[in-house]
């Protein structure tokens, strides 16, 4: 989806560097300073509009999140919500998800999510979805020992795929729901895309897997 063009999107970026940087690299490794509290660090990876990172900041004050968007008229919609919730133990940044090991240290992530990722159906692309292989091996090289990702899509495509390759990888699985919303899980945080999707009668998939990196 091609999202609005914000007028002085980028000034209100910039204005705001106690929230959102541009440019992460120098706080490889120490991300923790930026924050309120010394917690476990979890990252969002293609965040959107913010929906579902805010509220689960709310949700969990115990955990630092940090949402990471490529799309400057994305990202604004992250910062105008944190503005105005001005949250502690969240950050943003504003980078392409797919050079993490220049802004994360070695296994300074405790967990990764990945949230309506763009499918990429056509098979030329598929080094572009964000379960290939190559974006497995990065999140586990920033991510602590027996961290876990969390995956939620409609595309019934992507998600098959996404089970093979992280099999493939050796990841363990602990979970798959092959209808989210109509199951027991509890607490389900959802983004825009989710209310957008499941109020058309589309099911939502999801899982959990664990990196067996020691």
């Amino acid at each position: 989806m091609r999202l609005r063009n914000k007028p002085g999107a980028m000034d209100t970026i910039i204005a705001n560097p106690q929230y959102i940087l541009t440019d992460g690299s120098q706080w490889r490794g120490k991300w923790q300073d930026r924050f309120e509290k010394e917690q476990p660090i979890h990252i969002e990876v293609g965040s959107g509009k913010g929906q579902f990172i805010v509220e689960m900041a709310k949700a969990h004050p115990d955990i630092n999140y940090i949402s990471i968007e490529l799309q400057t008229n994305a990202m604004i919609s992250v910062l105008e919500k944190q503005l105005e919730e001005k949250l502690p133990n969240l950050q943003l940044l504003l980078v392409n998800g797919a050079d993490l090991t220049d802004f994360f240290a070695d296994g300074e992530v405790s967990q990764v999510y990945l949230n309506f990722s763009d499918p990429w159906p056509k098979k030329k692309h598929e080094k572009r979805r964000l379960t290939f292989k190559t974006f497995l091996k990065t999140y586990e090289t920033i991510s602590k020992p027996k961290a876990q990702l969390h995956f939620k899509t409609d595309n019934q495509g992507l998600f098959e795929y996404s089970l093979a390759s992280l099999s493939r990888y050796g990841m363990t699985l602990n979970q798959v729901w092959l209808d989210l919303h109509h199951s027991d899980y509890e607490g389900n945080i959802m983004t825009e895309y989710e209310e957008k999707f499941s109020a058309k009668g589309q099911p939502i998939y999801r899982l959990e897997a664990t990196f067996n990196n020691k």
